[in-house]
């Protein structure tokens, strides 16, 4: 039986001037600009057809703290659709709260980088289903990894990033999603750094490598520009879903434009 693909909107939240919530939208996780209350636009995408809705506290990693749990539970009373969120999880404890706030699945990178273990615990304690391994990679032109892709004709692996982006790791990315897939990871979120809010198309490597690594579903990110880009990642790398946050923000294209192209190319989608 062939698994429908999954269309799915994220929304990148940190706090603002006056401290409360907000959704941001960068480039490269860079320059970020203000783009709306999460609140308000989890209720307007759970009403668009969604298939799942990710909600990521953006810096609480990078400045060490929580993930802002009454936003989180204030999301979760708007969408009944599957509802992930990261951001500063390090601990089992941060996964239940984060779960008892409304989340049905957590995201982690930082957390886990640093401590793989919270993974094999995790899932243990919550099930593999609740764990998503989150993914921050980079390209890298050197000799220090592990799997190489040619892109535009030059060698290149993809190196692990933590807090949003903002620090090198050196660890392999699809060496690390082998490892989290060992270690009991539901479902793998795969985001590029290099492709992050440009929409000019996923990071087609990349997500091939990690998804022919793992039987592990993949989640696709960084980089949708249009409802073609999601095509070529579901046919050319096979994800199994696709993430997409600007094109619906700001109203380029609706879920529903994008599972209508989808469905009229032959595959399956959620109508």
């Amino acid at each position: 039986m062939t698994l429908t693909k999954r269309v799915i909107p994220c929304i990148d939240v940190d706090v603002d001037e006056n401290g409360e919530p907000a959704v941001y939208t960068g480039v490269n996780f860079e320059d970020l600009k203000y783009t709306g209350d999460p609140v308000e636009m989890a209720k307007r995408y759970n009403e668009a057809g969604a298939d799942e809705f990710v909600f990521l506290d953006i810096t609480a990693s990078a400045e060490g703290r929580e993930t802002m749990l009454d936003t989180v539970s204030a999301v979760a009373d708007e969408v009944f659709i599957p509802l992930t969120v990261g951001g500063g999880i390090r601990t089992t404890d941060d996964i239940k709260e984060t779960l008892r706030a409304g989340a049905d699945k957590v995201s982690i990178n930082s957390g886990a980088i640093e401590n793989p273990d919270l993974i094999d615990r995790g899932a243990e304690a919550f099930g593999s289903q609740c764990i998503v391994i989150s993914l921050d990679a980079r390209r890298r032109y050197d000799e220090q990894g592990e799997h190489y892709e040619r892109v535009d004709g030059e060698s290149c692996w993809f190196e692990c990033t933590v807090k949003g982006g903002r620090e090198g790791t050196g660890i392999d990315a699809v060496e690390w999603a082998e490892e989290a897939e060992s270690r009991g990871a539901g479902e793998l979120f795969v985001n590029s750094i290099d492709k992050d809010g440009t929409k000019d198309g996923y990071d087609i490597p990349l997500t091939s490598a990690v998804c022919d690594a793992v039987s592990t579903p993949v989640i696709a990110s960084s980089g949708c520009g249009s409802p073609a880009d999601m095509y070529e990642v579901f046919t050319e790398a096979d994800a199994d879903a696709g993430l997409a946050a600007s094109i619906f923000h700001f109203d380029e294209y609706t879920i529903e434009e994008v599972k209508q192209y989808l469905a009229e190319r032959g595959l399956p989608v959620r109508i």
